[in-house]
């Protein structure tokens, strides 16, 4: 089989994925944040100027590949056996010279653009001599073992359909793949199996607002994966899509008890409750809907959040049902897992009325705060819908918000409760841990953590590899891997400039931001970051709504209507996230501040590097590329892997702004392969999961 012996011509050496956790003196886990990503290298004597471009280095190669293949097909058809290896050989030591003296004068830049083409010639001239071979001497024996090449490395990028301009088109259903399964004999078996239970307001893709519900769905089947037990309990909304439920069933009724105000006095009814189950994205689930008439109101209406409900009502009745029904009919689990204001009632709960009436014993109680944002502020009477007096909890060392007194209301906090009552608390980042212990990210919440520091642990958050795979990725025209990086992104890239009817033009970077349109993403760097871009020769993409949208909903219509290198599109949608990740050059995140952030993440896994502000899980996962501990942009130790800025004006933006885009501009080899390393880090639940399990062990002590 004829093959060109690639290694022997170009330096290469694996990508390799480095993660690591540290457990800090704050009890802080994270991966290492100094990453050293080698990528491919090539030798020094490789770095001398070719005058000729690579595309007609390519060519060159290409004609001599095929004269080759056709040469030896011949031989092979009207010569012995023998005879065909001799012509092999001698073919595959010509083209062998002939490729080595090219590659001696290639310069740096362009080897990363030469190396996927060569490799694909290589490929194909490898199939067609191995077809002619085979034809006449099917029990000819080689010794020569020919390089293992991806289905991706094949395909043709040229051959992909465009859409047409200016057109809805990432609701065209493209293709379908399936996606890889999780492979559990990857994950370590821990031997302690524990039975966790999640009670969540949140699950992805079922039920998913923001980060909270990826969050929950990839730490809960991570650590289902290390030989665990974990269900997870949520609302039966109504608007969610009942077909991404499988095998949904009804389980049982229970009755649930709720308080209400009757004549002045706290009267308590029981709810008829339905529990229904089956599996999301690999997770099992328990679906909680009231079915009582006075109680049917919660939960309904076309949204998750600002339906036709109380949410207060409606997350305390989530978190008496959930216990009712582990008391009923389950034993007591070994961890019930909270997430947010919204189920922090659940620990207060616990451990005054289930655990000291003898019910549950065994169970701990984790809390993980994804958003201080939110404290869960509750009036002592809006308490009473979990059938318990408010009133037990107005007291400065449990629930009530110290803020409050000697308001009319008093008031207390849901999330203070849940911090106070938890046996662990976690939050999304180390970093977002430190401010919000020392830098006042969490208001006068911080107090209450400083005063609990010694069970609070900051773990960063993974991101779900199946769901964000573009290896397997349905809402893609294409896949891509690391190795298929460079053509695979310059088709997609020129798929998504046609299909927003921007101008095809490969040499312009692309910059995409998608986000909550809300003041914590810092709306007004986006706002700027649009007009910079705009005037320094790139493209720019937004993806995004909320309450903030109506200024840029304006510029969409007005400022920026038929730009040919601006689309600002106040929405979202999944698919059309995965393709401006997927062909996007740099991906803009200037939050103002970022418990943890997977925009990032899932940026980097399809090579879109991410310019960030530093602040929370962004400092955690960024390092700037041309900063002492990311390594100098030019030299061939790459340690950075994005683009960082500090400060929260527009001119401190515009440095970080204007080096990634002087980078793209200047040095295309070099960001080329720097696309390649980022797509190489390992953002996974995986080591996430393993601090999770170590917080469940030390809960449980």
């Amino acid at each position: 089989i004829f093959y060109v012996n690639m290694s022997s011509l170009v330096g290469t050496g694996s990508i390799q994925q480095h993660r690591a956790a540290s457990h800090s003196s704050s009890s802080c886990f994270s991966r290492k944040r100094f990453q050293r990503v080698a990528g491919t290298r090539v030798h020094r004597r490789e770095r001398e100027t070719l005058s000729s471009s690579p595309t007609v280095m390519c060519q060159s190669v290409s004609e001599t590949t095929t004269t080759a293949a056709t040469s030896t097909a011949t031989t092979s058809a009207a010569a012995p056996s023998q005879k065909s290896n001799e012509a092999l050989k001698k073919e595959n030591e010509t083209l062998r010279r002939i490729i080595s003296s090219m590659l001696k004068k290639v310069d740096k830049q362009t080897l990363a653009e030469v190396k996927q083409e060569l490799l694909s010639i290589a490929t194909a001239t490898a199939e067609s001599l191995d077809s002619a071979t085979s034809t006449t001497n099917a029990t000819t024996t080689t010794t020569t073992e020919a390089p293992t090449t991806t289905s991706t490395a094949a395909f043709d990028y040229a051959s992909i359909a465009m859409p047409e301009p200016n057109t809805e088109f990432w609701k065209v259903p493209l293709r379908s793949v399936t996606a890889a399964p999780p492979d559990s004999n990857a994950s370590p078996q821990d031997t302690d199996r524990m039975h966790v239970v999640h009670i969540t307001a949140e699950l992805a893709p079922l039920a998913k607002v923001g980060g909270l519900g990826d969050v929950v769905t990839g730490l809960a089947r991570a650590v289902a994966q290390r030989g665990h037990i974990v269900e997870t309990i949520l609302p039966f909304y109504e608007c969610i899509d009942k077909a991404q439920i499988e095998n949904l069933r009804h389980e049982c009724d229970i009755d649930v008890p709720k308080g209400f105000q009757f004549d002045g006095k706290l009267s308590i009814e029981n709810v008829k409750t339905s529990i229904h189950r089956g599996t999301i994205s690999g997770c099992e689930v328990i679906l909680i809907r009231p079915e009582s008439q006075n109680s049917q109101h919660i939960f309904k209406g076309g949204a998750i959040y600002g339906g036709g409900y109380n949410e207060i009502e409606a997350y305390l009745y989530l978190c008496r049902s959930a216990l009712e029904y582990l008391k009923t009919y389950q034993n007591s689990p070994s961890i019930i897992h909270l997430h947010e204001w919204q189920t922090s009632a659940a620990s207060m709960l616990y451990w005054d009325v289930y655990h000291e009436e003898g019910l549950l014993q065994d169970a701990r109680v984790v809390l993980t705060i994804h958003n201080m944002d939110n404290p869960g502020e509750c009036r002592a009477e809006e308490f009473e819908a979990s059938g318990i007096s408010g009133e037990t909890y107005m007291d400065i060392d449990k629930a009530m918000d110290e803020r409050t007194i000697g308001h009319n209301p008093e008031r207390m906090s849901l999330l203070k409760g849940g911090i106070i009552y938890s046996n662990a608390v976690t939050t999304v980042s180390p970093s977002y841990a430190r401010e919000t212990l020392e830098g006042g990210a969490a208001g006068w919440l911080g107090t209450i953590l400083a005063a609990n520091r010694e069970k609070y642990h900051g773990i960063l958050n993974g991101i779900d590899t199946v769901l964000w795979d573009p290896a397997r990725d349905a809402n893609l025209p294409c896949d891509f891997t690391e190795e298929t990086c460079i053509e695979a992104k310059a088709a997609l890239k020129k798929y998504v400039q046609t299909g927003l009817g921007l101008e095809v033009n490969p040499d312009k970077p692309l910059i995409i931001c998608v986000s909550r349109l809300v003041p914590q993403k810092g709306l007004h760097l986006i706002r700027h970051a649009i007009d910079r871009t705009a005037e320094w020769g790139g493209q720019f993409v937004l993806l995004g709504s909320g309450h903030g949208g109506g200024d840029f909903q304006g510029l969409a219509e007005g400022e920026y209507k038929d730009h040919p290198d601006i689309r600002l599109l106040i929405m979202y949608n999944e698919t059309l996230s995965h393709l401006l990740f997927a062909a996007s050059d740099i991906t803009l995140v200037p939050s103002l501040f970022e418990p943890c952030g997977l925009t990032q993440m899932c940026a980097m896994r399809y090579g879109s590097l991410p310019l960030v502000r530093r602040t929370g899980g962004l400092a955690d996962t960024v390092v700037d590329v041309d900063s002492k501990e990311g390594g100098n942009a030019g030299s061939d130790q790459l340690f950075g892997n994005g683009y960082v800025f500090d400060g929260v004006s527009e001119g401190e933006l515009d440095g970080a702004l204007r080096r990634a885009l002087d980078a793209f501009k200047g040095r295309r080899g070099w960001w080329s392969s720097m696309q390649q390393k980022v797509m190489g880090l390992d953002w996974s639940w995986s080591q996430p999961a393993a601090g999770y399990v170590d917080v469940y062990r030390a809960a449980r002590k």
